[in-house]
Parts: structure tokens; C-alpha cells; sequence
């Protein structure tokens, strides 16, 4: 097979839990198989099973978690604003745009690609309602000290941990404590679902609006689906989407929940080591930097280029048939968030810099250092 930046690590076992829903449940929309995976979910990241909402993107759990924190900030205030770092999905800003507020764009750290809070503390209003810090290539540098800030400001937290399924911030997963916080289950993720995701809340209220917002914000729908029975006479007082997981969504999820400690967790860990001892030290590359407490379960494998060598060293690499990606575009550059208006200059500088490289656990180690070699050799060429 040609080498692929990342996949989806999908076989036998998904494909009879697929089977066994179309043959054997009969029903494939939200039901009782999305119930067993919030229970796994929750099970696995030590929470109760009401805090689990899934959803069918990780975009949906970001949308409907900023939904939640605006309904839960009384009377918000007009334009009200969620803070956001630029280097990120262009889904986290829709999510924001999506729910009504406003994303402001918010600098990041040069040597983690995460939130500069010293940044978002100065762009804090009173319209302020939220930040959202994102786990950039599945670091959750000092996460701490961003619920700190949260606290400070009295904003509600909503964390995009898209990337960061299965890791670890001083012991403690990812999920298991904080505000609001959302996963993806999408095709290339730490495990997939096909398409999905979810979001932990950890205040009853936040978790009943959005396991009714996902479902047309048809009041105590989600037990009704649970139980195979339907709401024939509902009540509606909140807007709400069609974001529910299906049945066979699940299905996939649960079958790769069960495989990601034992296979997906060791295999993305070995590579990335291997990566950083055969890239650490290399002259023209740099490494984002991580907390050594920090358990990581790498999702990507960014690195910077250094010495404006990226597009040489890029083309090299392609031409060897080795693929790579660019892990993100900023959204301030983006024409409906300002097409570059604001200047925020650690983000720009990491934006001329990033290259990510191929990691998912169907690479073997052979891979990996075909991949570093072609890489030394592309640095010494440009």
C-alpha cells in the first residue's frame, strides 16, 4: 500500500458489529447500541454515564457545547465571544459562529502550538462567555492553567480534545475532569466511529441541553430512543439540531473503544518515539514540545521546519512519495475571520514552519525511519 499521512484502522471486527446491527438490531438511528457506547465511554474515562452526550462530529460536540454554556449565561450579553487559538480546525470557529457567538482568534505558544493564555487574558470584554483551548496534536500543555484563567474571568470552559482521545494531563484522562469537553470519533482519530464524536459535561444542565439539542431539542427524547420508543407528543423550548449518533455509528465505536488501549494507544506512542529519537537533534527540524508529566497519545505528528526550508523540503519529501499535511491553516487568515487583519505572530511563524508527517497505527517502523531518512536528506538539499 502507498504510504498514507493517516487512515482509519478499521477491519473483521468492525464490520460484524456492523453486520450484527443491520441483521440482528434491524433498528440503525440513535438507540440502544448509542446508549451502550455512552456507557463505555463514560466507563472508560471514569465519569457517569448522563455526562456523555455522542454526537455525530466532533464539530456538533464543540457547537452544542458552546450552546450549552450560552444557555447556562443568563441573559448574554450581544456578540457575546468565545476565545479560541487561530492554530486549529476551522471547525472549532464554525462551531463558535454556529451556536451564535463570536470567535475571537487568540496567539498560541511557539514551542506547543497550544493557547498562549497571556494572549487571551488581554483579549478578554465583558462579552466574553467562554474559551476554548485546544489539545493541538493531543498536547494538553498546562491545561491547568487555562480552567485557571477560566475561573479567574468567570468564563465557562469548552475544550476541543479532538485530538487527544486516550491521553493523559497529570494522571488524569482527558475527559475526566474540566467543563465541557469534546471529542472526535471521525475517521482518522485515536478511535473512530466512521463519523462521531461526543462531549463530557460535567453540570447536569449543560448535559440536558445538549442531549436534547442534539436530537431537535425535543425535551426528553434521548430516554425515549434509548428505550425504542419515540416522543409522539414533545414539547420544544430551545433551538436544536439533528447531531445523534446512529446505532450503527456506535457499533463501529464501541469494537474500536475495545481495541485502543491494547493495539491503537502502544502503536501511535512507539512511532512517535521513534520519530523523536531519530528527529531530535536533527539541524532544520525543531519538535513541539510536551510536559514529560503528560501522558500523550499522538493523533498527528507535526514538526517545525526551520530556516524557511519548509517548501523545498516539502516537494522532496513528495517526490520520494511520501505524504504530508498541513496541521492548520490559522482561521485569522481566513477570509470570515478577518483574512488576516489581526496579527498574531507566533501563530504566523508556526503556519511558515509546520509539516506534519505520516502517524496512524497502520505504519510500521520501517516506515517511520524511511520517513526520517528522506527527511534528513531533503534537509540537507534545501
Amino acid at each position: 500500500m502507498t504510504m498514507r499521512l493517516s487512515r482509519s484502522i478499521v477491519g473483521e471486527a468492525e464490520a460484524r458489529a456492523v453486520a450484527r446491527i443491520i441483521e440482528e438490531d434491524g433498528y440503525l438511528g440513535m438507540g440502544a447500541e448509542t446508549r451502550r457506547f455512552e456507557e463505555e465511554v463514560a466507563a472508560y474515562l471514569g465519569v457517569a454515564p448522563w455526562q456523555v452526550v455522542s454526537v455525530n462530529s466532533g464539530t456538533a460536540a464543540l457547537h452544542l457545547a458552546v450552546f450549552a454554556a450560552l444557555q447556562g449565561a443568563g441573559a448574554p450579553p450581544d456578540a457575546p465571544e468565545v476565545l479560541v487559538p487561530s492554530l486549529t480546525f476551522v471547525a472549532s470557529f464554525q462551531a463558535v459562529l454556529a451556536a451564535g457567538c463570536v470567535p475571537v482568534a487568540c496567539d498560541v505558544l511557539l514551542e506547543t502550538g497550544t493557547l498562549d493564555v497571556a494572549d487571551a487574558e488581554r483579549r478578554v470584554t465583558p462579552r466574553t462567555i467562554a474559551v476554548m483551548p485546544v489539545d493541538y496534536a493531543s498536547n494538553p500543555w498546562h491545561l491547568d492553567e487555562t480552567y485557571d484563567f477560566a475561573r479567574r474571568h468567570g468564563l465557562r470552559v469548552v475544550e476541543d480534545a479532538a485530538h487527544a482521545f486516550g491521553c493523559r494531563h497529570h494522571g488524569r484522562k482527558i475527559g475526566s475532569f474540566g467543563d465541557l469537553v469534546c471529542f472526535s470519533f471521525d475517521g482518522i482519530k485515536n478511535i473512530t466511529c466512521g463519523e462521531g464524536g461526543c462531549l463530557v459535561a460535567f453540570d447536569e444542565q449543560s448535559a440536558r441541553i445538549a442531549a436534547d439539542a442534539r436530537l431537535l431539542s425535543v425535551e426528553g427524547d434521548t430516554a425515549k430512543r434509548f428505550s425504542g420508543a419515540r416522543s409522539w407528543d414533545p414539547d420544544v423550548k430551545l433551538p436544536g439540531w439533528r447531531y445523534h449518533m446512529s446505532n450503527i455509528m456506535a457499533a463501529i465505536g464501541r469494537t474500536q473503544l475495545a481495541r485502543l488501549e491494547s493495539e491503537f494507544i502502544p502503536a501511535r506512542r512507539e512511532l512517535a518515539k521513534l520519530y523523536a529519537e531519530r528527529l531530535s537533534g536533527l539541524a532544520g527540524v525543531a519538535l513541539l514540545r510536551t510536559d514529560p508529566r503528560d501522558f500523550i497519545v499522538p493523533h498527528i505528528m507535526p514538526v517545525r521546519i526551520l530556516d524557511g526550508r519548509k517548501d523545498a523540503v516539502v516537494a522532496a519529501l513528495q517526490a520520494e512519495g511520501i505524504p504530508t499535511g498541513v496541521h492548520y491553516k490559522p482561521n485569522h487568515l481566513l477570509t470570515l475571520f478577518g483574512g488576516g487583519r489581526e496579527h498574531l505572530p507566533a501563530t504566523e511563524e508556526l503556519y511558515a514552519e509546520l509539516v506534519t508527517l505520516p502517524l496512524h497505527p497502520g505504519l510500521s517502523a520501517e516506515d517511520v525511519e524511511s520517513v526520517c531518512a528522506a527527511l534528513t536528506r531533503a534537509l540537507a538539499n534545501a
